[in-house]
């Protein structure tokens, strides 16, 4: 995708990801935009200045400006509202544009899918008449004659009614968003904004509770079509599937954990047989990550001589912080730690059950079975008091 459009996209879905450090990037990308010469640089906070006068072109160069700030915002209260006043601005940018070109000019293009956007965002950031506003319009642009137009509405109005899906909680309208985003990518397999969002479909859906089932459906559907395409990028997306579903299809199977100890030894799962276990993949530069460690801290002093073991893997690429960090905050379960190779995250075990958001803690009961693939918070205390409920 775009780098403007995998932003609006991971904004508008971003609501069941709250607290997980992602591979993949995300909203938070926002603040790394590069800075501009254009871009407003007022003394004092981030402000959007009202709209100007001019061309097309200058209108949109004007936006592209806001859209990539100088100064950074102070709290996310201040990037929210700055978020809401671009997108509010744009949508005004847009519509002198439309205005003043003819609709199959490429310029009426680019502001047709600035209007679209920026209406999402704005009813992702409270504003219901945006949100109604932004449906009726991409309704319109569905059946345009501009194949990419047309796409774009459709996807939005994807994105849209999973937004609803996401608000609500119930997941029975999943299938059919899942078959439409589908449908999308089958006339375009190689068409790199579908296929984002599709990715970004799956890992919301998967965030969800109860939420597993259909982000295996979702992936299943979507990893042949991008088997299909021709564009790298999107066959590497669909192969990265393959460790997801191995992951989501563990509920009451038997997970395999192999690794290196930090003190360069083989793993042994047969040292924890018998056992229940978190497996917690982590990285000490996560902050939701560190945030769990109180609360497995007192779980494992509590459980931990009546049977229960957690085995951290870690992301991490630096193993002198890694072991000051354990050291440090004197964790004392077992670490597995891989020096990775080129990028990140390229623990193999993360690889090979497709961990693409941390932490991600897995409890495994004593007959070796996975309990549950999200034991976070209140969720662990819970699973373990009722594990430990007959224990002396």
């Amino acid at each position: 995708m775009s780098q403007r459009s995998s932003f609006l996209l991971a904004a508008a879905l971003a609501g069941g990801l709250v607290g997980v450090c992602m591979f993949q990037g995300g909203a938070a990308a926002f603040a790394k935009q590069p800075a501009t010469a254009e871009a407003p640089a007022a003394a004092g906070g981030l402000k959007v200045p009202p709209l100007p006068e001019g061309t097309p072109a200058e209108l949109l160069a004007f936006v592209e400006g806001l859209r990539q700030p100088t100064v950074r915002p102070k709290s996310r209260e201040e990037m929210m509202s700055y978020m809401k006043d671009v997108a509010t601005v744009t949508v005004q940018a847009a519509d002198k544009i439309l205005g003043q070109v003819q609709p199959a000019d490429a310029t009426a293009v680019q502001a047709a899918k600035l209007k679209l956007e920026s209406l999402m965002m704005l009813g992702r950031l409270g504003d219901e008449k945006a949100a109604a506003d932004m449906a009726a319009y991409a309704k319109t642009l569905a059946a345009s004659p501009n194949a990419e137009l047309a796409a774009e509405a459709q996807r939005m109005m994807v994105v849209a009614d999973a937004q609803q899906m996401f608000a609500t909680g119930d997941l029975k309208a999943g299938p059919a968003i899942v078959e439409r985003a589908a449908a999308l990518l089958a006339a375009n397999p190689d068409d790199a904004e579908t296929a984002g969002l599709a990715m970004q479909l799956s890992g919301a859906f998967e965030s969800l509770p109860g939420g597993e089932e259909l982000a295996a459906a979702s992936m299943q559907a979507f990893g042949p079509l991008f088997a299909k395409s021709t564009n790298p990028q999107i066959k590497q997306m669909g192969e990265s599937f393959a460790g997801t579903l191995r992951r989501l299809s563990l509920l009451g199977k038997p997970m395999e954990i192999k690794g290196t100890l930090l003190d360069g030894t083989p793993f042994n799962q047969a040292s924890v047989a018998g056992k229940v276990v978190l497996v917690d993949f982590w990285a000490t530069w996560c902050g939701p990550c560190v945030a769990e460690i109180p609360n497995m801290m007192e779980q494992y002093e509590k459980y931990h001589a009546k049977g229960f073991e957690i085995v951290g893997v870690s992301l991490d690429e630096d193993r002198d912080a890694l072991v000051q960090f354990v050291t440090e905050k004197k964790i004392p379960w077992p670490v597995l730690f891989e020096k990775p190779e080129g990028e990140g995250w390229r623990h193999p075990l993360a690889t090979f059950y497709g961990i693409t958001g941390i932490p991600q803690l897995i409890l495994i009961g004593r007959d070796g079975n996975v309990i549950t693939l999200n034991a976070r918070g209140e969720k662990l205390g819970e699973q373990l008091a009722e594990l430990f409920k007959d224990a002396g």
